[in-house]
C-alpha cells in the first residue's frame, strides 16, 4: 500500500471517528436533514401517485383518446390516407352513416340485445387490442352484450337488421361466431365489433341492395363501390396529442368532439400540485441548506483547535477539505437512508389507510426508482454546497491557533 493511499485512509478513519466521538452533534445534523427529506418524499409521492393514477385511468380508457366526428360527411380515400400519415394518429377506420350502425343481436329467444351498436374494427384498434377478426363472419362482443346474451367465446349468434323496401319490411339475418369479449373498462355499452366489410354489407342492405351476407331475393343487384364514408373512428396515440390532431381535423373543416375536459382537468391538477410542491420544496430546501450550513459551520468553529492541530502536524488544505467532505457525505447518506426507511413506512400507511377509502384509486402514494436517485443526488449537491461554504473557512485556520490555545 502506498504512502499516499495510507494517508487518505487515515483521514477517512479520523473523520468517521470524529463523527462517532461527537455523536450527539452528528445526530442533530442527521435529524435536521431527515426532518426535511422525509416530508418532501411523502409529499411528492402523493402528488406523483394521484396524478399518475388519474393519467393511467384516462390512458387505459381508449375512449379518451378518441376523436369523434360530428355529423355525416363525405370522407374519401385521400382524406383517410392523410389522417393515417399524421404523427399523432394511432388508429383510423372508416365508419358508415350513424343510422346504419345498429342491429339486433340474438343468441336465443330469451337472450338478445336490441339496437346494439355495430362498430368496425381492425388490427391496431385501441379498444379491441389483442383481439383480431380473421373474417367477416366473426364478431367481438362488449362485456355488456355478452352478459345480456349469456354468450362466450365460441358461441354463435344471429345479427338481424330490418329495412323497408317497396313499402314492405324486410329482415336480413346472418350467423356470426364470437371470437372475443371486450372488457368493460375498454367499452362499457352494449355493442359488437365487426369487420369493415360486414358494416358495408349492412349499409348496402339498408340502401336497398342485395347482399351476400344478409341474403334476400329482393333489392338491386349492382351495389355501388364505396369510395367515400360518412364518418370515421379516429384515435390519437397519446393524451397530449388528442387536441393537436383534433385541431388539424378542424382545419380540414371536419368538426370533432373529444374528452378534452377530462384531459384538461388532469393537466390542471398536475399544474396546481406542481406549483404547491415547488413552493414547499424550495422553502424546505432553503431551510435544509440553512440548517445544515448552520450546524456544520458551528461544528467547524467548535473544532477550530482540532483542525489547527491537524494543520500543525502536516495535513494540507486539500486533505482538510477531504476530511470535511467525507464527514458531510457520511452524514448525508445516513440521513437519506433513514429518510428512505421512514418514507416506506409512511407510504405504506397512505396506501393502506387512504387506499381503502378511495375505491377508484387504490394506490395514492408511490415513487419510481429514478425519483430516489434524483433526491439522493440533490442531497449530495446541497452537502457539496455546504462544504464549499464551510470548507473555505476551515482551510484558513492557521496551525498557530492550536499553540495559542494550548
Amino acid at each position: 500500500m502506498t504512502k499516499a493511499l495510507s494517508k487518505w485512509l487515515l483521514i477517512t478513519r479520523l473523520s468517521l471517528a470524529d463523527l462517532w466521538y461527537d455523536k450527539k452533534v452528528s445526530f442533530c445534523i442527521i435529524a435536521s436533514v431527515i426532518s426535511v427529506i422525509t416530508p418532501l418524499l411523502l409529499l411528492f409521492s402523493l402528488k406523483y401517485g394521484i396524478v399518475s393514477q388519474l393519467r393511467e385511468q384516462l390512458v387505459n380508457d381508449p375512449q379518451n383518446l378518441e376523436i369523434k366526428i360530428v355529423g355525416n360527411l363525405q370522407l374519401n380515400d385521400e382524406m383517410f390516407n392523410w389522417i393515417k400519415k399524421q404523427p399523432e394518429t394511432a388508429f383510423v377506420i372508416p365508419l358508415t352513416r350513424s343510422l346504419n350502425t345498429q342491429a339486433d343481436l340474438i343468441k336465443d329467444a330469451s337472450h338478445f340485445v336490441n339496437n346494439a351498436e355495430i362498430i368496425p374494427t381492425d388490427k391496431g384498434d385501441p379498444i379491441t387490442y389483442g383481439l383480431v377478426l380473421l373474417s367477416k363472419n366473426q364478431i367481438l362482443l362488449s362485456a355488456l352484450s355478452a352478459e345480456k346474451m349469456q354468450a362466450s367465446v365460441g358461441s354463435h349468434i344471429k345479427m338481424a337488421i330490418t329495412r323497408q323496401l317497396d313499402g314492405k319490411l324486410e329482415k336480413g339475418i346472418t350467423v356470426l361466431e364470437v371470437v372475443g369479449i371486450i372488457p368493460e373498462n375498454r367499452y362499457n355499452r352494449a355493442a359488437a365489433f365487426v369487420s369493415l366489410d360486414l358494416l358495408i354489407a349492412m349499409e348496402d342492405f339498408y340502401d336497398g341492395y342485395q347482399s351476400d351476407i344478409f341474403k334476400t331475393s329482393t333489392g338491386q343487384l349492382n351495389r355501388l363501390n364505396h369510395t367515400s364514408f360518412a364518418r370515421a373512428r379516429i384515435y390519437a396515440n397519446e393524451l397530449d396529442n388528442v387536441a393537436p390532431l383534433a385541431f388539424k381535423l378542424r382545419e380540414k373543416h371536419i368538426e370533432t368532439r373529444t374528452q378534452s375536459n377530462a384531459i384538461e382537468n388532469v393537466k390542471a391538477i398536475d399544474r396546481v400540485l406542481n406549483f404547491i410542491f415547488s413552493v414547499i420544496a424550495i422553502t424546505a430546501g432553503i431551510g435544509c441548506i440553512l440548517s445544515f450550513s448552520g450546524s456544520f459551520l458551528s461544528n467547524i468553529e467548535r473544532k477550530r483547535k482540532d483542525i489547527a492541530f491537524m494543520r500543525l502536524i502536516g495535513f494540507q488544505s486539500k486533505e482538510i477539505m477531504f476530511y470535511l467532505i467525507n464527514q458531510v457525505i457520511t452524514l448525508s447518506c445516513l440521513a437519506f437512508f433513514i429518510s428512505f426507511v421512514l418514507f416506506l413506512l409512511g407510504n405504506y400507511a397512505f396506501n393502506t389507510i387512504l387506499g381503502e377509502n378511495l375505491v377508484s384509486q387504490p394506490v395514492v402514494s408511490r415513487l419510481q426508482f429514478y425519483h430516489f436517485i434524483i433526491a439522493f443526488m440533490l442531497i449530495l449537491f446541497i452537502s457539496a454546497l455546504v462544504v464549499a461554504i464551510g470548507g473555505r473557512r476551515a482551510i484558513k485556520i492557521q496551525p498557530a491557533e492550536s499553540l495559542r490555545e494550548a
